[in-house]
């Protein structure tokens, strides 16, 4: 959040990355990045740009029927106003004309979640004479980071969602030879209940999956179509939730509903490896104090699958940013098979690990944990992360 007492540390981030400053653009919410990092009361329906520079002050263009969102403004910053398209391009020329600027833009889209600012803004901008790169490393290191309390909110998370997962599916076995076995709804409605209990909230899902229906890697069951969990089914389950103002925790457990097929367990152990590979090169850059980029994670994961022989049927990244406001956030993903993500994974950011298996219309598999670039290393959650099928 920009404020007074994160601003020096801006700055001199600017300094390091040869940047005149960064300019965040706004326009009814297309861009998380400003909204996240300026927190601002009320709501926005006109355009705004705020720029932050190298030395100096921030400046804010406003429309100046929408003052009320920046009443908290720092005195000492400027603010301007503006209501005609005129008088707002020449601010802005005023503001960026001559300066190397940052913007949340990925040059050929190569990372979609860093490419917020329209091209008609880009336009604009370069016509007041700014040169514009990409935000990339500013975004990871000050807005996707998480605070000590934020890492404490995802751990407690972490734990909780554990058990409910692992639960979960033993409630499944418990009832698969009952003559009332589960539905995988039924068994979504019973884990969104354990969130309510717990105290925890979650946006939507989570997935429930029998075999089939798992190699579809965002199913989502429902009270209309919905199948029944039964012996012999391999089953998945996808649960995210957080505290109150926290971050996620995202985990997938993997069942079987009695011994699974020798084929089926070959396919539980290239995803698991292909996690632990992922994991293993974690630890060993981040414990030697090396870079490590996320689409290098993704690589390693996606040798492993690729080695077994179902390279063709791992059809997603292997991980996603997860920010302190978003499931799925801006800051650097594991993946080099959707995006082009060359962004290193630095100091506070979080993300999740899931590589998956899915063979249409038989089988799929995901073993999902997260990790967090802590000071003190690297954090793995949950703690009691899945080694083996949980045979019930």
């Amino acid at each position: 959040m920009l404020q007074a007492d994160s601003l020096p540390p801006l700055q001199s981030a600017l300094d390091r990355e040869g940047l005149d400053g960064w300019l965040l653009y706004d326009f009814h919410g297309l861009n998380p990045v400003a909204t996240g990092m300026l927190q601002l009361p009320g709501m926005t329906t006109r355009r705004f740009f705020v720029y932050i520079p190298r030395q100096g002050s921030p400046v804010a263009i406003t429309h100046a029927i929408e003052q009320g969102p920046w009443e908290e403004w720092p005195a000492k910053w400027t603010k301007e106003k503006y209501s005609s398209w005129r008088v707002l391009e020449s601010l802005l020329a005023r503001t960026v004309g001559g300066k190397r600027i940052a913007m949340e833009y990925s040059a050929g889209d190569a990372v979609p979640y860093l490419d917020r600012v329209p091209a008609g803004v880009l336009e604009m901008v370069r016509n007041a004479g700014a040169t514009v790169t990409s935000s990339a490393a500013l975004v990871s290191s000050f807005y996707a980071v998480w605070s000590d309390a934020e890492r404490a909110s995802h751990e407690r998370a972490a734990r909780a969602v554990s058990i409910i997962g692992q639960e979960a599916i033993r409630l499944a076995g418990s009832r698969a030879d009952s003559p009332t076995p589960l539905t995988e709804f039924a068994l979504q409605s019973w884990i969104k209940e354990r969130f309510e209990a717990g105290g925890l909230e979650t946006d939507h899902g989570p997935i429930v999956a029998i075999g089939p229906n798992a190699a579809n890697p965002h199913y989502e069951p429902t009270a209309a179509s919905s199948a029944t969990i039964n012996r012999g089914d391999i089953l998945l389950v996808d649960l995210w939730a957080r505290e109150k103002n926290g971050v996620f925790a995202d985990q997938t457990w993997m069942g079987s509903l009695g011994t699974p097929s020798d084929r089926d367990n070959a396919i539980w152990l290239a995803v698991r490896d292909a996690r632990d590979a992922a994991i293993s090169l974690l630890q060993q850059r981040v414990s030697a104090g090396k870079p490590v980029r996320g689409g290098e994670v993704d690589d390693a994961a996606r040798a492993v699958i690729t080695e077994r022989g179902y390279g063709e049927y791992f059809i997603h990244r292997t991980g996603h940013s997860i920010d302190p406001r978003d499931l799925h956030g801006s800051g650097p993903h594991i993946d080099n098979l959707e995006t082009r993500e060359e962004r290193e994974l630095t100091v506070g950011v979080g993300f999740s690990i899931e590589p998956g298996i899915y063979l249409p219309g038989d089988v799929g598999m995901r073993s999902e944990v997260n990790g967090f670039i802590g000071s003190d290393g690297l954090l793995i959650t949950p703690a009691d992360y899945q080694k083996n099928l949980l045979v019930v």
